[in-house]
């Protein structure tokens, strides 16, 4: 009987230093997914509060259309750039986090195309046409809104095994999307571009660094390289 209890007793305690090792793992994961939330949800939550308490500015229709065409670009780059954080720095969440990104980047875009139609235009369907065929930033936007909205649509995992192959050629577009939102910009701020030009820069290294040549020559440097960044990532893999 002691026997038992001693090899009951050590299998308790294994069992346990187990789920406390898979605990120890899974938290840097949960921690982060909660951050990624948190951090796509807040400008949100930031704008629905200065709207209560009229911060604004002088001009509150136009300062809810341009904080919520930033913050769509900057989640729809930040999108972007999961890939080649997978591909190249070797971390493994950021694959996870490619499409929950570019949805809160729809919802954004979502919203500033409705302040823009509904708020700015009061739903006024022969105004907001003269506004689509004459204001060229106008158009641009739409047809960014246009290609973005199929992509957000078929973004789920039923949707990725009914369509197959085609779904990826379709979020391909999303590679001119992101082009058009950034010219968007550029053209509806009329005269400081430096920003849309550095979005615009950096939409530009993110795509090149998806092209082959490009992967080719860093995963041969990488390879002879002492810098190795899979083990410093390693812990935030779920």
């Amino acid at each position: 009987m002691a026997w038992v209890e001693r090899t009951a007793r050590g299998e308790i305690a294994a069992g346990a230093g187990a789920g406390v090792g898979k605990r120890r793992r899974v938290r840097p994961v949960a921690l982060f997914q909660i951050a990624v939330h948190l951090a796509a949800l807040a400008p949100l939550a930031l704008l629905i509060w200065d709207a209560l308490h009229a911060n604004l500015t002088a001009n509150p229709i136009q300062a809810l259309e341009q904080r919520t065409g930033k913050i769509a670009l900057a989640l729809l780059v930040v999108s972007l750039a999961c890939t080649p954080a997978n591909t190249l720095l070797r971390f493994r969440p950021a694959v996870r986090w490619r499409r929950p990104l570019g949805l809160y980047a729809f919802l954004y875009a979502a919203l500033h195309f409705l302040i823009f139609i509904g708020l700015d235009y009061g739903l006024d369907l022969r105004r907001l046409r003269e506004a689509i065929f004459e204001k060229r930033y106008a158009l641009v936007g739409f047809a960014a809104f246009l290609i973005l909205l199929p992509l957000a649509v078929t973004s789920t995992k039923a949707m990725m095994r009914r369509m197959g192959r085609r779904w990826t050629r379709l979020h391909r577009l999303v590679y001119i999307a992101a082009p058009l939102v950034v010219l968007h910009y550029a053209w509806s701020v009329k005269s400081d571009i430096r920003v849309p030009l550095l979005y615009g820069a950096i939409i530009l290294l993110l795509l090149a660094l998806r092209t082959r040549p490009v992967r080719r020559g860093i995963s041969r440097l990488s390879r002879s390289s002492f810098l190795d960044p899979k083990g410093f990532w390693e812990d935030m893999s779920p």
